[in-house]
Protein backbone atom coordinates (compact mmCIF):
# COMPACT_ATOMS: atom_id res chain seq x y z
CA UNK A 1 0.00 0.00 0.00
CA UNK A 2 1.37 3.42 -0.97
CA UNK A 3 2.15 5.99 1.66
CA UNK A 4 -0.62 8.61 2.17
CA UNK A 5 2.12 11.26 2.22
CA UNK A 6 3.32 10.22 -1.26
CA UNK A 7 -0.26 10.27 -2.53
CA UNK A 8 -0.76 13.77 -1.12
CA UNK A 9 2.45 15.00 -2.75
CA UNK A 10 1.35 13.53 -6.08
CA UNK A 11 -2.04 15.24 -5.92
CA UNK A 12 -0.39 18.52 -4.98
CA UNK A 13 1.61 18.46 -8.23
CA UNK A 14 -1.53 18.22 -10.38
CA UNK A 15 -3.35 21.32 -11.68
CA UNK A 16 -6.19 22.42 -9.42
CA UNK A 17 -8.78 21.55 -12.08
CA UNK A 18 -7.61 17.95 -12.21
CA UNK A 19 -8.05 17.35 -8.51
CA UNK A 20 -11.38 19.16 -8.39
CA UNK A 21 -12.86 17.41 -11.41
CA UNK A 22 -11.77 13.84 -10.79
CA UNK A 23 -14.35 12.39 -8.36
CA UNK A 24 -13.08 10.16 -5.61
CA UNK A 25 -14.48 6.61 -5.54
CA UNK A 26 -18.06 6.67 -4.29
CA UNK A 27 -18.34 10.46 -4.39
CA UNK A 28 -20.88 12.46 -6.41
CA UNK A 29 -19.83 13.96 -9.76
CA UNK A 30 -19.15 17.67 -10.24
CA UNK A 31 -22.35 19.61 -9.55
CA UNK A 32 -21.49 22.98 -11.09
CA UNK A 33 -23.79 23.37 -14.09
CA UNK A 34 -22.94 24.98 -17.39
CA UNK A 35 -25.09 28.04 -18.11
CA UNK A 36 -25.54 30.36 -21.10
CA UNK A 37 -22.89 33.08 -21.07
CA UNK A 38 -20.32 30.91 -19.27
CA UNK A 39 -16.79 30.67 -20.61
CA UNK A 40 -15.28 27.20 -20.38
CA UNK A 41 -11.49 26.98 -20.24
CA UNK A 42 -10.62 23.62 -21.80
CA UNK A 43 -7.16 22.06 -21.56
CA UNK A 44 -6.36 18.92 -23.55
CA UNK A 45 -2.91 17.82 -22.48
CA UNK A 46 -0.54 17.53 -25.44
CA UNK A 47 -3.06 18.96 -27.90
CA UNK A 48 -3.05 22.76 -27.88
CA UNK A 49 -5.25 22.84 -30.99
CA UNK A 50 -8.14 21.56 -28.85
CA UNK A 51 -7.39 23.79 -25.85
CA UNK A 52 -8.68 27.31 -25.23
CA UNK A 53 -11.62 29.30 -23.94
CA UNK A 54 -15.05 28.60 -25.41
CA UNK A 55 -18.24 30.60 -24.85
CA UNK A 56 -21.59 28.94 -24.21
CA UNK A 57 -24.07 30.96 -26.27
CA UNK A 58 -27.51 32.11 -25.13
CA UNK A 59 -29.12 28.91 -26.47
CA UNK A 60 -26.81 26.81 -24.28
CA UNK A 61 -24.64 25.54 -27.14
CA UNK A 62 -20.86 25.49 -27.45
CA UNK A 63 -18.82 25.40 -30.67
CA UNK A 64 -15.82 23.10 -30.27
CA UNK A 65 -13.12 22.24 -32.84
CA UNK A 66 -13.90 19.13 -34.94
CA UNK A 67 -16.70 18.01 -32.59
CA UNK A 68 -18.83 20.94 -33.73
CA UNK A 69 -21.98 22.21 -32.02
CA UNK A 70 -22.37 20.74 -28.51
CA UNK A 71 -25.59 21.12 -26.53
CA UNK A 72 -24.50 22.01 -22.98
CA UNK A 73 -28.04 22.50 -21.64
CA UNK A 74 -28.42 21.04 -18.13
CA UNK A 75 -24.92 19.54 -18.22
CA UNK A 76 -22.57 19.76 -15.27
CA UNK A 77 -18.90 20.60 -15.72
CA UNK A 78 -18.17 16.93 -15.14
CA UNK A 79 -20.68 15.90 -17.84
CA UNK A 80 -19.14 18.34 -20.31
CA UNK A 81 -15.66 17.05 -19.56
CA UNK A 82 -16.81 13.48 -20.24
CA UNK A 83 -18.58 14.50 -23.47
CA UNK A 84 -15.42 16.19 -24.79
CA UNK A 85 -13.23 13.31 -23.66
CA UNK A 86 -15.42 10.75 -25.42
CA UNK A 87 -15.54 12.85 -28.57
CA UNK A 88 -11.76 13.33 -28.64
CA UNK A 89 -11.25 9.63 -27.99
CA UNK A 90 -12.40 9.00 -31.57
CA UNK A 91 -9.46 11.11 -32.77
CA UNK A 92 -6.60 10.00 -30.52
CA UNK A 93 -5.96 7.59 -27.68
CA UNK A 94 -6.61 8.41 -24.00
CA UNK A 95 -7.27 12.18 -24.15
CA UNK A 96 -6.71 13.91 -20.82
CA UNK A 97 -9.19 16.77 -20.53
CA UNK A 98 -9.71 19.35 -17.80
CA UNK A 99 -12.34 22.09 -17.74
CA UNK A 100 -12.65 25.14 -15.54
CA UNK A 101 -15.59 27.51 -15.52
CA UNK A 102 -15.21 31.28 -15.99
CA UNK A 103 -17.90 33.91 -15.38
CA UNK A 104 -18.45 37.29 -17.05
CA UNK A 105 -19.70 39.74 -14.42
CA UNK A 106 -20.46 43.45 -14.67
CA UNK A 107 -19.32 45.69 -11.82
CA UNK A 108 -21.28 48.93 -11.74
CA UNK A 109 -21.85 51.93 -9.50
CA UNK A 110 -19.37 53.58 -7.17
CA UNK A 111 -16.17 51.82 -8.29
CA UNK A 112 -13.12 53.26 -10.03
CA UNK A 113 -13.39 51.18 -13.21
CA UNK A 114 -16.97 50.00 -13.84
CA UNK A 115 -16.92 47.44 -16.64
CA UNK A 116 -17.47 43.80 -17.64
CA UNK A 117 -14.95 41.41 -16.06
CA UNK A 118 -13.99 37.79 -16.61
CA UNK A 119 -13.70 36.17 -13.20
CA UNK A 120 -13.03 32.84 -11.57
CA UNK A 121 -16.07 31.40 -9.71
CA UNK A 122 -13.85 30.74 -6.69
CA UNK A 123 -13.32 34.48 -6.20
CA UNK A 124 -15.40 36.50 -3.75
CA UNK A 125 -17.50 39.61 -4.40
CA UNK A 126 -14.79 41.72 -2.76
CA UNK A 127 -12.21 40.20 -5.12
CA UNK A 128 -14.31 41.25 -8.12
CA UNK A 129 -14.84 44.77 -6.75
CA UNK A 130 -11.07 44.99 -6.28
CA UNK A 131 -10.63 44.05 -9.96
CA UNK A 132 -12.79 47.10 -10.75
CA UNK A 133 -10.31 49.33 -8.93
CA UNK A 134 -12.11 49.20 -5.59
CA UNK A 135 -14.83 51.51 -4.24
CA UNK A 136 -14.56 55.27 -4.64
CA UNK A 137 -15.11 57.69 -1.73
CA UNK A 138 -18.80 57.80 -0.95
CA UNK A 139 -19.46 54.17 -1.93
CA UNK A 140 -21.78 52.26 0.39
CA UNK A 141 -20.08 48.86 0.73
CA UNK A 142 -22.70 47.86 3.29
CA UNK A 143 -25.42 47.84 0.63
CA UNK A 144 -23.76 46.05 -2.30
CA UNK A 145 -26.40 44.43 -4.51
CA UNK A 146 -26.42 41.52 -6.93
CA UNK A 147 -28.68 42.08 -9.93
CA UNK A 148 -29.88 39.71 -12.65
CA UNK A 149 -31.98 40.86 -15.57
CA UNK A 150 -32.95 44.08 -13.79
CA UNK A 151 -34.04 42.22 -10.64
CA UNK A 152 -32.24 42.61 -7.31
CA UNK A 153 -31.42 39.18 -5.87
CA UNK A 154 -31.61 38.42 -2.18
CA UNK A 155 -28.02 37.49 -1.37
CA UNK A 156 -26.05 37.95 1.83
CA UNK A 157 -22.55 39.29 1.31
CA UNK A 158 -21.70 39.40 5.01
CA UNK A 159 -20.81 35.72 5.25
CA UNK A 160 -18.22 35.84 2.49
CA UNK A 161 -17.98 32.78 0.28
CA UNK A 162 -17.19 32.37 -3.39
CA UNK A 163 -19.29 33.55 -6.33
CA UNK A 164 -20.11 29.91 -7.05
CA UNK A 165 -21.30 29.29 -3.49
CA UNK A 166 -23.46 32.39 -3.62
CA UNK A 167 -25.19 31.28 -6.82
CA UNK A 168 -23.71 34.04 -9.00
CA UNK A 169 -23.91 33.39 -12.75
CA UNK A 170 -22.46 34.82 -15.94
CA UNK A 171 -24.32 37.96 -16.91
CA UNK A 172 -25.05 39.01 -13.32
CA UNK A 173 -24.25 42.52 -12.15
CA UNK A 174 -22.59 43.60 -8.92
CA UNK A 175 -23.80 47.08 -8.04
CA UNK A 176 -22.06 49.28 -5.48
CA UNK A 177 -24.43 52.14 -4.48
CA UNK A 178 -23.56 55.58 -3.18
CA UNK A 179 -24.13 56.55 0.41
CA UNK A 180 -27.10 58.91 0.68
CA UNK A 181 -25.07 61.53 2.54
CA UNK A 182 -21.29 61.46 2.79
CA UNK A 183 -18.61 63.49 4.53
CA UNK A 184 -17.71 64.92 1.13
CA UNK A 185 -21.30 66.07 0.73
CA UNK A 186 -21.11 67.74 4.17
CA UNK A 187 -17.83 69.47 3.29
CA UNK A 188 -19.33 70.69 0.04
CA UNK A 189 -22.36 72.12 1.89
CA UNK A 190 -20.10 73.83 4.44
CA UNK A 191 -18.01 75.34 1.65
CA UNK A 192 -21.15 76.57 -0.11
CA UNK A 193 -22.46 78.05 3.15
CA UNK A 194 -19.12 79.79 3.76
CA UNK A 195 -19.13 81.14 0.21
CA UNK A 196 -22.71 82.40 0.60
CA UNK A 197 -21.78 84.10 3.87
CA UNK A 198 -18.74 85.74 2.24
CA UNK A 199 -20.87 87.02 -0.61
CA UNK A 200 -23.50 88.35 1.82
CA UNK A 201 -20.85 90.24 3.85
CA UNK A 202 -19.34 91.67 0.68
CA UNK A 203 -22.77 92.87 -0.56
CA UNK A 204 -23.56 94.50 2.80
CA UNK A 205 -20.15 96.18 2.83
CA UNK A 206 -20.71 97.64 -0.65
CA UNK A 207 -24.08 99.06 0.40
Amino acid sequence: MRSPILLYLFLATLPAGVVAQTPAPGSAPEVHRVRPGDILKVDVWGHEEFSGQFIVDQTGRLQYPVLGDIDATALTIYDMREKLRQGLETLFKSPFVTISQVFRISVLGEVRQPSLYTVDPSQSVLDVIAMAGGPIPGANMGRVRLMRGGTVLSVSFSGGGSLQQMGVRSGDQIFVPRRSFTRDDLNMLLNLAQLALTVAIFVNTVK
